[in-house]
């Protein structure tokens, strides 16, 4: 059964009392008589002797219960912090929380702001100049402009990774000046790795592409850049197109920052560092192949045009170990044109994502998965065959799965999650039973399966349940999170797993048609008698 409810550890009982009591005692004398005082740089009190760590837990348990407040957060401003975010309380961030930050935390080395809208563009400058150690950034969703992004590239020599998405005032224009100072004509940031831009102008504008290209080649460690017009950015340099794409304002242009990476026309290739590329459509896999060789992790576009997924291009990535693949077109593609690239790239694979393909054959998905025994994340959204026929013969259903339909297990499976759409037509029988033997297999041999997804299965699964439930080992025993919303279920399976081993955390049963408000209150009933720590979602 479920794990029952564990006594907390003292550490965390104090931090809890900690919370409860900071409002009444800590800081009530502080609100009376300090609060509006800025012209000290410390405040000396009980928080300078709390571990960095627990005053870092300390504001992220204020945050989350929505107990942080103004007087709080002064409070715990202490030196010694090295992380802090303001992300659950981004109304509390005004200029002078900001002041205070700079003053006060010099040994910051991540800092997120995620939504800080309050803090001006002149006080994250101030920010950036202050905290030259900070190797993680998040300025999402706030005033950051050129001024910022200048600041930040001359000054955090040490960041790695750095968040502009959603900024508004974040132009082509402003992201040069975070990897070139025109007035030192040196190089900034020498050491990013990361950089999220999502949501700035859009794809489709010219200067963004240039920018994004600016940044790809003056940026010598980035492994991954994320805004949708990267692909074109990538196309541009790899064809050699930088001509005209110079700036009066002092920047070098593409072409030299080409040169000074040893690449030039008819010469050396360019080629980049990048280790993850999103967004890729499949006829620019051959582009984005030859300019990128070192990507991990890839997301892929497909069209409908049929065939063999990928060609070479995905074959010719030696390190991949992450892919997403995804259908663009009407008609989407059959699951099996996805079987050659498994078979070559399933061992090494780590994490496969598969989005809107069709489930034409009811072996197919036991195939893919037969082919990848390395694999840590597995996610796919299916549609039912194009050419379905629901009037034909009822297979039966056997009294027990054979476990046996993949030849091996999984054995570094740590999340699966299975979604069946219902848009596009109905499954036939036959795709059922299929499909609940290889649930069965796969689940009867995942040892260390943490995250189960089955949704919109329109197949019972009681019976796939109660076989891996049976099995010898016993299997799930490490599964934390079940969801099997909108799926053919019955009480029957979750009295069996209430009664099982294992450390089961989080049941949701949303929309399942099979379980009624009755069940419901029984399952709520049994999970307060016995103590145990489950969160049962339905409705």
């Amino acid at each position: 059964m479920p794990r029952k409810k564990e006594v907390p550890a003292l550490g965390s009982l104090c931090l809890q009392s900690l919370a409860r009591h900071m409002q009444s005692i800590w800081v009530k004398d502080y609100s009376e008589n300090y609060l509006d005082e800025y012209q000290f740089r410390f405040v000396m009190g009980p928080f300078n002797d709390l571990a960095g760590s627990l005053v870092q837990d300390l504001i992220r348990l204020l945050g989350e219960s929505r107990r942080l407040t103004r007087a709080a957060l002064h409070l715990l401003l202490v030196p010694h912090l090295r992380e802090l975010s303001l992300r659950p309380c981004p109304s509390l961030a005004s200029n002078a929380i900001g002041q205070l930050v700079t003053l006060r935390c010099k040994n910051l080395s991540s800092l997120d702001l995620h939504g800080c809208s309050r803090l001006s563009a002149d006080v994250l400058v101030d920010l950036a100049e202050g905290l030259p150690q900070l190797s993680r950034l998040g300025l999402a969703e706030t005033q950051a402009n050129v001024q910022v992004l200048s600041a930040v590239g001359s000054c955090c020599r040490r960041l790695q990774e750095l968040d502009v998405s959603h900024c508004k005032k974040v132009s082509p224009r402003a992201l040069r000046y975070l990897a070139y100072d025109p007035l030192a004509q040196s190089l900034c940031c020498p050491v990013l790795r990361i950089l999220l831009a999502h949501g700035l102008e859009p794809s489709g504008d010219s200067g963004m592409v240039a920018a994004l290209a600016f940044l790809l080649l003056a940026l010598p460690c980035l492994e991954f850049l994320a805004h949708g017009a990267v692909p074109d950015a990538l196309h541009l340099l790899h064809g050699w197109q930088l001509g005209g794409m110079g700036d009066s304002e002092g920047f070098p242009s593409l072409e030299e920052l080409a040169r000074q990476r040893g690449a030039a026309p008819g010469g050396p290739r360019l080629t980049l560092p990048l280790r993850r590329v999103e967004e890729v459509e499949e006829p620019n896999l051959a582009t984005i192949h030859a300019i990128c060789p070192q990507v991990k992790e890839a997301g892929v576009w497909l069209g409908d045009d049929p065939g063999p997924v990928g060609g070479w291009e995905l074959l010719g990535w030696g390190h991949l170990a992450q892919l997403t693949l995804g259908c663009t077109g009407r008609q989407g593609r059959v699951l099996a044109e996805v079987l050659p690239l498994a078979r070559s790239l399933g061992p090494r694979l780590q994490t496969l994502a598969l989005h809107g393909f069709c489930c034409q054959d009811e072996l197919s998905l036991a195939a893919l998965l037969a082919s990848c025994p390395s694999l840590q994340a597995f996610s796919a959204e299916l549609h039912p065959p194009t050419d379905t026929d629901l009037n034909g013969e009822t297979p039966a259903e056997p009294s027990r799965w054979d476990t046996d339909l993949l030849p091996h297990s999984l054995p570094q499976l740590q999340s699966f999650s299975l979604t069946l759409s219902s848009t596009t037509g109905a499954f036939p029988a036959g795709h059922g039973l299929a499909l609940r033997a290889t649930l069965a297999s796969l689940l009867s041999h995942a040892p260390r399966l943490q995250t189960l997804r089955l949704l919109g299965v329109p197949f019972p699964l009681d019976s796939v349940f109660e076989t891996v439930l049976a099995a010898p080992g016993p299997p799930l025993l490490k599964l934390q999170k079940l969801s099997l919303a909108e799926s053919w279920v019955s009480s029957r399976t979750v009295w069996l797993l209430l009664a099982s081993e294992g450390c089961l955390r989080c049941l949701d049963l949303s929309h399942c048609r099979d379980i009624h408000r009755r069940d419901y209150d029984g399952f709520l009933q049994a999970v307060r008698k016995q103590r145990l720590d489950l969160d049962i979602t339905w409705e």
